[in-house]
C-alpha cells in the first residue's frame, strides 16, 4: 500500500500561516493534482509531504506509518522538480543511475534498473548522450527516469512541465499518463494549469489561500463546483458569472431586463445570486436567450468563440459552434436552457 493521508496539517513560517489545517486521503495508484492559482499553497503542501518542510502540526501516514519526523530519504518517496537537476558532465545513463551508485547497489542492478526506466520512457538512444544534447522535453524524461531507477511508493512532480513550450507539454502530458498506466503507482502532482489537471488527474485536489476548496474527479469538479471559486478556475474558457435576483418563482438577471428566467433551483424571493453558465451551454437552441453585442471573435478550427456583451455590459465568453460568419459588431441571440445554469448565493457557495 502507498496511498497517504493527511490529519489537520497545518504549515507556518513564523506568524504566517500558509497550510490551513489540511485533510485529505490519496487512495494507492492515484493520480492526483494540486491545483490551484500562486500562492495557495500547493506546492508547499507537496514539501510537507516530501519532508522538505517541517509539518508545524497535524499528521502524515505514507501507507499505514506516521512520517512527521521521518527523513526524506526514508519515505519511500521521489521527487521530480521544475528544473530538470541534471549533472551536466555526465551521460544520461550517469544521471538515472547516480542515486544507485551512490547507495552503493551493484553495478549490474544499476545497469537494469536504468535500462528498465530508458525502456519505459523510450530513452535507449539517448544513454550515451549528455544533458546538453537533449532538448527540453528529453531532460525532462531524464528526470523523470532518476526518479523511476528507485522504485519509490509515491512520486512527487512539481510543475515539471512549466518550462517546456507548449507543444512539448501536450507531448508529455500523453507521456505522463502512460507512465502512470505503466507504473501503476502513486502520483501527486502540482501545477498552475488547470487543463492539465482536468487531462492527468484521477482526482484534482483544488487549493486556495492554503484550504482545500473542493476536491473530486475532473468531471465533478466541472459539473458541479461547490463555489463560485472552482466554478472559474476548473474550465477554459472560463464560466460566465451574471448578477441576479429571486423574483417571481424565477430568476431576473442584470442583462435580461424585463425578464424572468425560470430557477433550477428553489430561492426565496428577493435573494441576490450569481449565475454560472459554461461557454459551450450558449447556442441557438434553448428556451431563454441574451441579446449581446459581439466584439472580438477567436476561430480556433474545431471552435469558434465569441466575447461579446450584454445589456447588462458584462463581457460574455460565448461558444458559437458552427456560427463563423460572425463578426465584431454583430448582434447574436444567445440562447440557453436554464435548467444549465449553475447558481450561487451572495458568499459565493453553490445552491443545490
Amino acid at each position: 500500500m502507498s496511498g497517504l493521508k493527511l490529519v489537520n496539517v497545518k504549515k507556518s513560517f513564523g506568524a504566517v500561516e500558509v497550510i490551513r489545517g489540511v485533510d485529505l486521503e490519496i487512495a494507492d495508484k492515484e493520480f492526483v493534482v494540486f491545483v490551484g492559482p500562486s500562492g495557495c499553497g500547493k506546492s508547499t503542501l507537496l514539501r510537507l509531504i516530501a519532508g522538505l518542510e517541517e509539518i508545524t502540526s497535524g499528521e502524515l501516514y505514507i501507507g499505514e506509518e506516521r512520517m512527521n519526523e521521518v527523513d526524506p530519504s526514508r519515505r519511500g518517496i521521489a521527487m521530480v522538480f521544475q528544473t530538470y537537476a541534471l549533472y551536466p558532465h555526465m551521460t544520461v545513463r550517469e544521471n538515472m543511475g547516480f542515486a544507485l551508485k551512490f547507495a552503493g547497489r551493484p553495478k549490474a542492478e544499476i545497469e537494469r534498473q536504468v535500462g528498465e526506466a530508458a525502456r519505459i520512457l523510450e530513452l535507449d538512444p539517448l544513454l550515451d548522450r549528455y544533458p546538453k544534447q537533449l532538448s527540453g522535453g528529453q531532460r525532462q524524461r531524464v528526470a523523470i527516469g532518476r526518479a523511476i531507477v528507485r522504485h519509490p511508493d509515491v512520486f512527487l512532480f512539481d510543475e515539471p512541465l512549466s518550462n517546456l513550450d507548449a507543444e512539448l507539454r501536450v507531448h508529455m502530458r500523453i507521456e505522463l499518463a502512460r507512465l502512470h498506466q505503466e507504473l501503476k503507482t502513486t502520483i501527486i502532482y502540482v501545477t498552475h494549469d488547470q487543463v492539465e489537471a482536468m487531462t492527468l488527474a484521477d482526482k484534482i485536489v483544488v487549493l486556495r489561500d492554503g484550504n482545500i476548496e473542493q476536491a473530486g474527479t475532473p468531471l465533478d469538479l466541472y459539473d458541479n463546483p461547490d463555489n463560485l471559486f472552482v466554478a472559474g478556475f476548473i474550465g477554459s474558457p472560463k464560466m460566465n458569472f451574471l448578477a441576479g435576483t429571486a423574483a417571481d418563482g424565477g430568476i431576473r438577471l442584470a442583462d435580461l431586463p424585463g425578464q424572468v428566467v425560470p430557477a433550477p433551483v428553489a430561492l426565496a424571493e428577493g435573494t441576490p445570486v450569481t449565475v454560472g453558465i459554461r461557454p459551450e451551454h450558449f447556442g441557438r437552441g434553448g428556451a431563454a436567450s441574451l441579446d449581446v453585442a459581439v466584439e472580438i471573435i477567436e476561430h480556433l478550427g474545431g471552435e469558434t468563440y465569441a466575447y461579446a456583451r450584454g445589456e447588462g455590459g458584462n463581457l460574455l465568453t460565448l461558444a458559437t459552434g458552427n456560427d463563423r460568419d460572425l463578426k465584431p459588431g454583430d448582434r447574436y441571440q444567445a440562447r440557453f436552457d436554464p435548467a444549465a445554469l449553475l447558481v450561487f448565493d451572495d458568499t459565493g457557495r453553490r445552491v443545490r
